[in-house]
């Protein structure tokens, strides 16, 4: 009996037709040597398909990404609705996400994406002069107007898409920019994720931030955010901090107590632990010979996903560990350091949390009023000490989190 998880699905594998200089997943075609151009079978697709189809899950979770997932062009993703259609179960609640860099979108992918209600993640950083110094293509140019045709083509045929901006050096000391860019432009879901990426010798790569850098940005964010726009704009770390509070679950995985959410599929069926670390000694199996339940059982699974709960002793005494858990091991096992390393954004999640709990617990309280939400905000209860910790790391609430 599986537990249920999602699938994160790299059907190009780390192809793709920009050369972003700060992009971590590039380097991994290397993982596959074998062949020079790497997509995703119509054999792997519909038995991976299948036995997913075939688990029981409150939702099947598909998220398409890359490298760049729309290589593999629109008449793969009909076969993808096709074999989904195939095997669901009656009533079977089916969820598609294509995470794009939008260069590659057409008229005729477009439409099919409305059709059929893929939610689309577009990555953007910002005004043309942010965006153009790191997303470049093959010739080395910017692709900023060619990521604009593509959202035109979204908007067009009425895609819900969401912005995907990545913090890097270009854009960290431009928080409010980068905000009422998107916000201008009528860009109301939004996401911004961390630009961590070292060398081999674990120094950090001329585009990566500071933690100070890191909380200094979200907070400029969080104070633009809140002033008017809290209940016009969802921010996927500010929805995921008020769902903490509400209902006691995360939205977004570097909040979770364990690193056992999803499984990444790669183009050929081989299944690793999570996105940043498809190397191959984590390699969980292939799908063409393993089941999932076999790979949810699978002592490297169980060991990877209970580093995230291996702290350092600062992280146990820290008042913000409910709420990051430690952070992304990304961020903190890089260049084969422990688990217990302290992230390298510590510092800048501690200036967050500390400047905008108070804000948030105020807006959480006026939703509670709002919406008659009963019972009191998960912060304010007290967890029996010998109950499961709320985090998931499996231990009890003394422990863990207590």
């Amino acid at each position: 009996m599986t537990k249920p998880f999602s699938l994160l699905i790299k059907p190009a594998s780390a192809d793709c037709n920009l050369r972003c200089s700060y992009c971590f997943y590039l380097d991994h075609s290397a993982l596959y040597p074998e062949e020079k151009i790497h997509r995703m079978s119509d054999e792997i697709l519909e038995e991976m398909i299948s036995r997913y189809m075939a688990t029981d899950q409150p939702q099947y979770i598909f998220g398409w990404q890359g490298g760049e997932p729309t290589l593999m062009g629109v008449e793969f993703f009909k076969k993808v609705v096709h074999y989904q259609q195939k095997y669901a179960k009656p009533g079977a609640i089916i969820s598609n996400g294509l995470q794009t860099n939008g260069t590659l979108i057409t008229e005729e992918l477009a439409e099919f994406l409305h059709k059929y209600n893929f939610l689309v993640g577009i990555s953007l950083d910002g005004p043309e002069h942010i965006h153009n110094k790191y997303r470049l293509n093959q010739g080395m140019k910017g692709t900023h107007a060619k990521v604009w045709e593509g959202i035109r083509l979204l908007q067009k045929y009425k895609v819900e898409f969401n912005i995907l901006t990545l913090v890097s050096s270009s854009n960290v000391h431009h928080a409010k920019e980068v905000y009422h860019y998107l916000k201008d432009h009528g860009f109301y879901y939004q996401q911004y994720i961390p630009c961590v990426e070292m060398d081999e010798q674990g120094n950090p790569l001329p585009f990566t931030i500071t933690g100070e850098e890191w909380g200094k940005f979200m907070c400029e964010i969080f104070d633009e955010w809140i002033q008017s726009d809290p209940y016009r704009i969802s921010i996927r770390l500010f929805d995921s901090i008020l769902s903490l509070m509400f209902y006691g679950r995360m939205s977004v995985c570097h909040m979770a107590g364990n690193c056992r959410q999803y499984f990444v599929v790669e183009y050929n069926g081989d299944v690793y632990p999570c996105d940043f670390f498809v190397e191959k000694e984590r390699r969980l199996g292939n799908i063409t010979r393993n089941s999932w339940e076999e790979m949810q059982d699978h002592p490297l699974y169980h060991s990877f996903g209970h580093l995230k709960h291996q702290w350092n002793d600062a992280c146990i005494h820290c008042p913000y560990l409910f709420y990051c858990s430690g952070d992304c091991l990304k961020h903190r096992i890089y260049n084969g350091q422990p688990s217990e390393t302290m992230s390298w954004l510590c510092e800048g999640w501690k200036k967050f949390y500390s400047h905008t709990i108070p804000g948030f617990y105020k807006l959480a309280k006026a939703i509670q009023l709002q919406q008659s939400i009963k019972g009191p905000l998960f912060v304010d209860q007290k967890q029996e000490r010998n109950q499961p910790c709320f985090c998931g790391s499996g231990k009890k609430y003394k422990q863990c989190h207590g």
